[in-house]
């Protein structure tokens, strides 16, 4: 009878316990807790002790710290035609927990769909050269497009980072050739300018010389000089002016 009256008094009291305990939730300063009293939103609970009547109110918790999401790897066709394989990486947060749960079943996995989807957009609008060059405009505007669509879900993206750009074998092995002959006419393009800017050097030299005579008879002793300082051949040509050879001819003639 005792024990009978005792587990009486007892059982209310742990109950009460048990609601208490279930009614309690600590909220971390990263995290705010969403309420919903009867269906209906209530309101949004800050960091601390807050209590959650069970049955009547319902609460969900609400990250805010910035979460970084792996966009699985995408097959995209570039605008030349291209088949490539691209990888991302997304950084974003939760600015307005209410819509947040509200206006979106699973804001994670709505955000990893959303931007798998605008990766194979924003991609698909542009050649392979400029996937593999200018990156960072492309990063911006994927960054941009998928902020403005999931603005409506309390989400503000803060970056997005394209990680791998996977190209085939023969597509690379097509890039190696091109990268080659654009240095091939690179080369020539300098060899014919050093071409070029020596003719022009020579043809200076030239016009001194035609005008300076001294200067002809100077770069005669000059070349003689170089010759008879090399040892690569016992033969050495002297160069003789065509005057002289002219007026040799002339008197031999004459006579």
């Amino acid at each position: 009878m005792i024990f009978a009256n005792l587990l009486n008094y007892i059982t209310p009291i742990i109950f009460a316990l048990g609601l208490i305990a279930l009614s309690l939730k600590i909220v971390p300063e990263y995290e705010r807790l969403v309420v919903l009293f009867l269906g209906r939103f209530q309101t949004v609970k800050l960091p601390g002790l807050r209590i959650i009547v069970p049955g009547i109110q319902k609460a969900f918790r609400v990250d805010l710290r910035v979460v970084t999401m792996d966009v699985p790897s995408q097959d995209v066709i570039s605008r030349d035609n291209v088949t490539v394989r691209v990888n991302a990486v997304l950084y974003f947060r939760v600015v307005d927990p209410e819509r947040a749960i509200i206006q979106v079943e699973n804001y994670l996995s709505a955000i990893n769909q959303l931007a798998q989807t605008t990766l194979r957009s924003v991609l698909g609008q542009h050649e392979l050269d400029e996937m593999l060059s200018d990156r960072e405009k492309l990063n911006a505007n994927i960054q941009e497009m998928i902020d403005k669509r999931a603005d409506a879900w309390g989400i503000k993206v803060i970056n997005v980072e394209i990680k791998h750009i996977d190209l085939n074998e023969s597509m690379i092995r097509a890039i190696a050739r091109q990268a080659e002959a654009e240095r091939e006419r690179r080369a020539k393009i300098i060899h014919a300018e050093g071409e070029f800017q020596a003719s022009e050097k020579l043809l200076a030299a030239a016009d001194v010389i035609s005008q300076n005579p001294q200067a002809l008879q100077l770069r005669y002793l000059q070349t003689l000089s170089d010759i008879s300082t090399q040892k690569t051949s016992n033969t050495i040509i002297f160069p003789i002016p065509m005057e002289m050879i002219t007026s040799f001819l002339g008197k031999k003639v004459t006579k």
